[in-house]
């Protein structure tokens, strides 16, 4: 069907532009019911175009990025993106509702729900992609600031190298199942309320394999497949943070039916440092200065990720006071360019001090002003002109 010759999916549903996602489902639900080609056997061929139509609908607008290009630029911002979404039983959009949809439409009357439903435009060798694994590493937070490479262990399912992958031992190879004769599927008709039923179901001969193996290998029992151990170097990148994680491609399990390997799924702890804190990017410390220091000024020393660097630190310093070091923070993942450094000066406070010290501290303090004082006196001057307004 050509794009000036498809209907508006929201007409095809019955149903307004604003609809909710429970709507859609609702009136997908109500679509499939009255349209099934297994509830109108002597209208088959043409509920069988309708439920195409009714499923390519559904599977646009029960997916928000679809709908959101089928909303602003119509069927022509779906162009090349549909793959097989008008093929009654060879959709391949929204397949986890879909399927549970049909489930919840029809109970059990097919004899095992969405599953049988998936089968019927399913083969049962195509290449089918590899498990995902996944695992985690703990290292340290200078590790995760600078990056590093480091080596890990994983289990991962490979190709058997006895058998390349076919499950029969050396010398043999499977046979095509006679009761499916390949397909992998076996079809079935049920007498129901609604009348007689026809379902496609799994082969419970080969299991929906299509094949039966006589003589299984015997390293990998028949599976194709074996589950080793790997020992592999994960590049660890400048600038990963805790709980991010490094996907390394076709390091999970091996493919079926010649399909890709899945990805290793590696999530990175990253152990708390005594000195620095991280705020994305930047770093932060606390760095304890004397009251001296704090009156006085100084240049200190001051550590940073990359090794200590000097800092001055102003005369009348106030406790709590931030410093800025620009470019000195954390790598940006995947951009140019670091984060910063913030340096928090906490002024301590002497203690046991000696008769001598305490007589000198009064002395310096009788001989201070309010000057010297400005915060003091700007709140002594708010307190007096509070108590002037009460009077």
């Amino acid at each position: 069907m050509s794009m000036a010759e498809k209907r508006d999916y929201y007409e095809v549903l019955g149903i307004q532009k604003g609809a909710s996602e429970d709507e859609i489902k609702k009136a997908y639900r109500k679509m499939a019911r009255e349209n099934h080609p297994d509830l109108h056997p002597d209208k088959a061929d043409e509920c069988e175009e309708k439920m195409k139509e009714i499923n390519e609908a559904y599977a646009v607008l029960s997916d928000p990025e679809k709908r959101q290009k089928y909303d602003q630029f119509g069927h022509g911002g779906l162009e090349g993106g549909m793959g097989g979404a008008g093929g009654f039983g060879g959709f391949t959009g929204s397949y986890g509702d879909m399927s549970d949809i049909f489930e919840s439409v029809f109970g059990g009357i097919f004899g095992g729900g969405g599953s049988s439903f998936r089968s019927s435009g399913s083969s049962a060798n195509a290449p089918r992609r590899g498990r995902d694994i996944a695992t985690s590493i703990n290292i340290s937070f200078m590790d995760a600031c600078k990056g590093k490479t480091q080596e890990l262990n994983i289990a991962h399912q490979e190709k058997c190298t006895s058998c390349n992958g076919s499950g029969a031992e050396a010398g043999s190879s499977p046979e095509t199942c006679p009761n499916c004769h390949g397909s992998g599927t076996v079809r079935m008709t049920q007498q129901t309320f609604l009348g007689t039923m026809s379902t496609t179901n799994p082969c419970p001969t080969c299991g929906g394999k299509g094949t039966i193996i006589k003589n299984p290998c015997s390293k990998c029992k028949g599976m194709g497949r074996v589950r080793v151990q790997k020992r592999i170097s994960l590049n660890i990148p400048a600038g990963i943070d805790n709980g991010q994680t490094i996907r390394v491609p076709n390091e999970g399990d091996c493919g079926i039916n010649g399909g890709p390997s899945g990805n290793l799924m590696v999530e990175v702890n990253v152990r708390p440092h005594p000195i620095f804190k991280r705020n994305e990017f930047d770093v932060e410390c606390d760095i304890m200065i004397t009251f001296a220091q704090a009156v006085l000024g100084d240049t200190i020393e001051v550590p940073t990720i990359d090794g200590n660097v000097k800092l001055s630190v102003p005369e009348g310093t106030q406790s709590g006071t931030k410093q800025r070091l620009k470019g000195r923070g954390i790598k940006r993942l995947q951009k140019e360019g670091r984060g910063d450094q913030y340096v928090n000066l906490k002024v301590e406070v002497p203690k046991n001090l000696t008769k001598k010290q305490k007589d000198l501290l009064k002395a310096f303090e009788d001989s201070l002003e309010d000057k010297n004082y400005p915060k003091k006196k700007s709140f002594k001057d708010k307190l007096k002109d509070l108590f002037s307004d009460i009077k």
